[in-house]
């Protein structure tokens, strides 16, 4: 049995991030306070221990005490003093126990001396002293940690001695770590309420602002779930000012071009099934009344069965032109010269029989476009002038640059188009037959115009009755961005 892949949603796994770095920086912050607060609260400590070391040398004239970690010694007796135990009851009566502290005087290796005040913590208890005692006999005076009941203790430990004595003293003063980290302990836990409370606070923030800043992503899937072949109208929401905001402008121009290459596909479905319903038909009739018997029957049929087959070969290949021109892809602008552009066309088109062609004025500069595309869309406009007027008419064919762009032109003297013709021209099949009789596919002048809408630019018409007319392609100097040529 295969089981779904278990899938974290971008909301979470975007918020389970921010709540991990948050934390572990929210830990290393409290880590490093703590860690730096507790070497200051050791640091003072051992300051203490250290004036108490300094103020028992004092007392004795330093003969009998050394620095912490130097080994001790008792190289004279001390003034005022006969006994090793005389000598420890002055030091314990002499130096007060610390703030969560304690003294403790030793003589002989057991407890002999204590404070006369109540006290934080008892010296004497379990192996305390015994363990320090066997530390100060190896190293002299040392300040250093112990335990103490299950509590760590700073204390300092200096042995005690009189020559001539055997019986060796200890004075052990401890401060009691637990006591004086109770503070910053107490801070700590402050700290990690806080933090957690900052951690839930990041939490809710982050799932708000990750869900409105997702949620263009939310409708994106649900639009592009909606949309169907024949529901390409369906656009996101867009809102704000982003990247996401960005990419929904950019999704929505993507669709908008699935639904232009789809409806110009239905657009050439519908062409070829109306514009070949009739000759099928024509050639099916014919077929199947032509009396196989009678050769001139059957030679009639075959030739217009061949004449119809050979004119809709010809809508097939215009129609094949039309989806050529509106595929924005398909053309290919390079720097060209409007002069030579200009003459070429000319070139070809003055050969058309019984029409009186003019080359007038011609542009001189550069510009951008596709030559082998706006050649086809000129001569083809060349080629209306000359179908649909009659023989000997004065054709023009030139070309300007100006502001605008590149204008190429088709000026002729023909039989003009009426007003109501003027937009149904340039659909597909449409034809002025009103004033212009001529047999024709009426895809011409859109495959002209799906030329000229590629690159950007625009046709411009200029006709009269009885004056003629005049075709004008107007074409940016510069090549046509895919969002210049959708807006256009």
């Amino acid at each position: 049995m295969a089981f779904a892949r278990w899938r974290v949603p971008v909301r979470v796994r975007i918020l389970a991030a921010i709540l991990a770095v948050a934390t572990v920086g929210l830990i290393v912050a409290g880590g490093v306070a703590f860690v730096l607060q507790y070497t200051r609260i050791v640091d003072g400590i051992d300051a203490e221990l250290n004036q108490e070391l300094t103020g028992i040398t004092a007392r004795i004239d330093g003969e009998s005490t050394q620095s912490a970690g130097s080994e001790s010694s008792a190289s004279a007796e001390p003034q005022g003093f006969d006994s090793v135990d005389a000598l420890v009851e002055e030091v314990v009566r002499l130096v007060p126990p610390p703030l969560g502290g304690s003294t403790l005087g030793m003589v002989g290796g057991a407890p002999a001396y204590r404070p006369g005040m109540p006290t934080a913590i008892d010296l004497s208890m379990g192996d305390f002293a015994a363990g320090v005692s066997d530390i100060a006999t190896s190293n002299g005076v040392v300040i250093g940690t112990h335990s103490l009941g299950g509590s760590e203790v700073r204390y300092l430990a200096v042995p005690l001695a009189i020559d001539g004595s055997a019986v060796e003293g200890l004075f052990i003063s401890g401060i009691s770590l637990d006591e004086r980290l109770a503070d910053l302990r107490s801070v700590i836990g402050v700290y990690a309420w806080a933090a957690l409370g900052v951690i839930v606070v990041i939490g809710l923030v982050g799932w708000i602002v990750a869900g409105r800043l997702l949620s263009p992503v939310r409708d994106l899937r649900v639009t592009a779930a909606r949309i169907t072949a024949g529901a390409l109208d369906e656009r996101i929401p867009v809102s704000g000012n982003d990247d996401l905001s960005d990419l929904t402008e950019t999704i929505n121009a993507m669709i908008a071009r699935l639904e232009d290459a789809f409806l110009g596909q239905r657009r050439i479905v519908n062409d070829v099934r109306h514009e070949l319903a009739t000759p099928v038909t024509i050639v099916r009739g014919h077929l199947e009344l032509v009396d196989a018997s009678d050769p001139a029957d059957v030679a009639q049929t075959r030739d217009l069965a061949i004449d119809e087959l050979d004119r809709m070969s010809g809508l097939i290949a215009q129609i094949s032109h039309l989806a050529e021109a509106e595929r924005s892809g398909a053309h290919a602008p390079e720097a060209v010269d409007a002069d030579e552009l200009t003459r070429g066309v000319f070139a070809k088109v003055r050969v058309i029989p019984d029409r009186d062609w003019h080359l007038g004025s011609v542009a001189r500069g550069e510009t951008v476009v596709d030559p082998a595309r706006i050649t086809q869309a000129w001569v083809q406009l060349a080629d209306n002038a000359a179908k649909y007027s009659g023989p000997g008419t004065r054709i023009e064919i030139g070309s300007s640059l100006d502001r605008d762009g590149l204008r190429c032109w088709v000026d002729d003297s023909g039989p003009g188009i009426p007003e109501e013709a003027r937009t149904r021209i340039f659909e597909r099949f449409g034809r002025a037959q009103a004033s212009r009789g001529t047999t024709g596919s009426g895809l011409g002048l859109s495959i002209v115009q799906a030329i000229v809408r590629a690159h950007g630019g625009r046709i411009d018409l200029d006709t009269a009755l009885g004056r003629g007319s005049r075709f004008t392609m107007v074409l940016p100097r510069s090549a046509a961005t895919t969002d210049d040529m959708e807006e256009r």
